[in-house]
C-alpha cells in the first residue's frame, strides 16, 4: 500500500518492481531534445504540491531551471505501463534555454510534505548538440529501458515490450554514492573473500528500495562517471541517446568519433546501420562497454516518435513473430544468432559469446579485475609506462561484471593475436587481455534472477553450435575480455577501439593509467584521420 497526504493507493507489484515506491514519479515525453525545443514533463503525485529543479550534470551539477509550488495531481499507472507507457497528461512545459549546452539534464521532483525518504523522484533528458563538437557520446538508454521494471515487467522479468514513456526505476538516474556496495562485480581488497553471490549488493539495494537494475545499467552507474571525469579533464563532446540513431538520420555525419560507455547491450538495426555507415565513411567508434551489441531490439513508433522497444531475447527464435513471417534477420535475439547473421564482432571486433562475465558468480570470482597488457608499444597505452604483462585497473576492478572477448591464439613470435573466425575483422590488434567466462545454470550469483532451465553458456551453445553437449559447453564457457583496435570496413574505413568491460568507468576517477588510456583514445580518434 502507498499512503501519503491522506490517500491510500493499492499496489500490486511484480518482483523487483518499484512502481510508486515514492510519493511522486515523473518522466519526460522524450529522452532527448534539440536546442530550442520545449521539454514536456509528466508527473503523478499524491502530494498537494511539488517542486521541480533541473540541473545539467557534467563535471559539476549546475541548476538551469526551477519551478516551486506546482499543483500536484495523482494519476495511477495503467496496468500495462511497462509495455505501453503511463499516458499521463503533461504537467509542465520546460523551454530549452539558449545557454543549455548539449549534455545530460536531471530533473529532481520533490513532493512537498511527503515522508522523508519517499518524497523525491528523478526524470531526465538529453539536449543534443548542434554539431560544433567533433565527438558524440551516445548514452545506452536502450539498455536502461530493457532493465527498467517500473510499471511491472522488464525484458528480464518476463516482458517482451517495454515503453520509453514511463519513469525510470528508483536509483537508476540518481542516488547517494557508495564505494563498492552497489557494484555487481565488487572489487576485493587485501585478502578479502570475493562476494561471488552478490550478497552485499543485494543487502544494499533492498535496504534502500532500489531495483536490481542499479548494478547493471543507468546514468548514475556508468555514463555519469565517464562524463564527470571527461569534462573535468577538459574533454568536450555532444550527447545523444540510443534511439536518436534511429530517430535522427544523419545524426553522426557531423562527428569524427562516436563513444559508448558502460553497458550498451541493446541495439536496433537502425543503430547498427548508423554506426556501420559512420565507420564506412571514415568515422571512428570507441566502445568502453561490456556485453556490447549482444541483443537486437526493434523500436516502434516511427521517426522522432519512438514509443516502445521489443525484445524476445532467449525465446526469440520461437516467439518473435518476424521469424514466422519470413524475416528472421529482424529477430530480437542475439545479433550473433545464425537467423540474424550479423554478429557484434563484425563491428567492434569482439563479442560476449567469447567471454561474458568476470568476477560475477562463478565466472572467475578471484580474477584479476584488470587487463594484462600484451602490446605495450600500442598507441593506446602511450604515456602510461605500462610494460608487457603489467595489469591496469586492478584496484578499481575495471574488468568486471560483463565483458566482450575475442577468439585468440599465440602466433609464432608468442604474440597474442586474434584467431580468425567468420565476420571478425582481419586487422584486430589486441592490446590487453583478461580471462572471463560464460555462466551455466547454477553458476549465477544467488542474488539475481537467472534462467530456470539454462544459463547463457547453454543458450549460446544451442544457438551457435546447434546443440548442448559437454563439448559445446566447454567451447563456449571459457572466454576473455579484451582491449583492442580494428578497422571493420577495411583500410578505407574508420577505426574502432573496444575496451570490453562494463566497469572500465569505475577506474577513471582514481587511476591515472585508466585515465591516460581513455584520453589517448579520445584525442587520437576524436580528430580527422589521415
Amino acid at each position: 500500500m502507498l499512503s501519503t497526504s491522506g490517500q491510500t493507493v493499492a499496489m500490486h507489484r511484480a518482483p523487483d518492481d518499484q512502481t510508486f515506491f515514492d510519493d511522486i514519479e515523473g518522466y519526460f515525453s522524450q529522452l532527448s531534445y534539440g536546442p530550442a525545443d520545449t521539454a514536456a514533463l509528466h508527473v503523478s503525485t499524491t502530494a498537494a504540491q511539488y517542486n521541480v529543479a533541473i540541473e545539467r550534470w557534467g563535471a559539476q551539477r549546475v541548476e538551469v531551471f526551477r519551478a516551486d509550488g506546482l499543483v500536484g495531481h495523482y494519476t495511477p499507472a495503467p496496468d500495462d505501463a511497462d509495455a505501453n507507457g503511463c499516458r499521463w497528461p503533461v504537467s509542465l512545459h520546460v523551454p530549452i534555454g539558449a545557454s543549455w549546452t548539449s549534455g545530460f539534464y536531471l530533473a529532481t521532483l520533490t513532493a512537498v510534505g511527503a515522508a522523508s525518504g519517499r518524497d523525491v523522484a528523478h526524470a531526465c533528458f538529453v539536449v543534443r548538440g548542434a554539431g560544433a563538437e567533433r565527438t558524440l557520446l551516445v548514452l545506452g538508454t536502450n539498455t536502461w529501458n530493457a532493465y527498467n521494471t517500473w510499471g511491472g515487467r522488464s525484458l528480464y522479468t518476463g516482458g517482451h515490450q517495454v515503453s520509453f514513456r514511463r519513469p525510470f526505476g528508483r536509483g537508476i538516474l540518481c542516488r547517494p554514492e557508495v564505494e563498492r556496495d552497489d557494484r555487481k562485480a565488487r572489487p576485493v581488497r587485501y585478502r578479502e573473500t570475493p562476494d561471488a553471490n552478490g550478497s552485499i549488493f543485494q543487502a544494499y539495494r533492498t535496504r534502500h528500495g532500489y531495483p536490481a537494475a542499479i548494478g547493471s545499467a543507468g546514468w548514475f552507474t556508468h555514463e555519469r562517471r565517464f562524463v564527470e571525469w571527461a569534462e573535468a579533464a577538459g574533454h568536450s563532446f555532444d550527447m545523444a541517446v540510443s534511439s536518436d540513431l534511429d530517430e535522427h538520420p544523419g545524426l553522426l555525419d557531423a562527428y569524427d568519433l562516436v563513444v559508448g560507455v558502460g553497458h550498451d547491450e541493446y541495439w536496433s538495426a537502425g543503430g547498427r546501420d548508423a554506426i556501420d555507415a559512420h565507420l564506412a565513411r571514415g568515422g571512428n567508434y570507441a566502445s568502453f562497454s561490456g556485453n556490447t551489441m549482444f541483443w537486437q531490439v526493434r523500436l516502434t513508433g516511427g521517426p522522432a516518435n519512438v514509443d516502445h522497444m521489443i525484445g524476445h531475447k532467449y525465446s526469440a527464435h520461437d516467439t518473435d513473430p518476424v521469424v514466422a513471417d519470413g524475416d528472421p534477420t529482424q529477430m530480437t535475439g542475439m545479433w550473433a544468432d545464425p537467423l540474424v547473421g550479423r554478429p557484434e564482432w563484425s563491428t567492434i571486433g569482439a563479442g560476449s559469446a567469447f567471454g561474458l562475465y568476470h568476477r560475477f558468480g562463478q565466472a572467475t570470482p578471484r580474477g584479476s579485475g584488470g587487463f594484462s597488457i600484451v602490446d605495450p608499444d600500442h598507441w593506446m597505452v602511450a604515456g602510461t609506462g605500462l610494460g608487457y604483462g603489467d595489469v591496469v585497473g586492478r584496484d578499481d576492478g575495471v574488468v568486471g561484471y560483463e565483458t566482450v572477448g575475442c577468439p585468440v591464439q599465440f602466433d609464432d613470435d608468442h604474440r597474442l593475436v586474434a584467431r580468425p573466425v567468420d565476420a571478425l575483422p582481419t586487422d584486430v590488434d589486441i592490446v590487453g587481455f583478461c580471462l572471463s567466462s560464460n555462466l551455466a545454470a547454477g553458476e549465477y550469483p544467488a542474488s539475481i534472477s537467472a534462467l530456470d532451465d539454462q544459463g547463457d553458456v547453454e543458450f549460446i551453445a544451442s544457438r551457435l553450435s546447434g546443440e548442448i553437449t559437454p563439448d559445446t559447453i566447454g567451447k563456449w564457457k571459457r572466454g576473455n575480455a579484451v582491449m583492442l583496435t580494428c578497422r571493420p570496413q577495411g583500410l578505407d574505413g574508420g577505426h574502432v577501439v573496444t575496451v570490453g568491460t562494463t566497469d572500465w568507468v569505475f577506474g577513471l576517477a582514481n587511476d591515472p593509467l585508466v585515465g591516460q588510456i581513455t584520453t589517448n583514445v579520445l584525442t587520437t580518434l576524436g580528430r580527422p584521420q589521415v
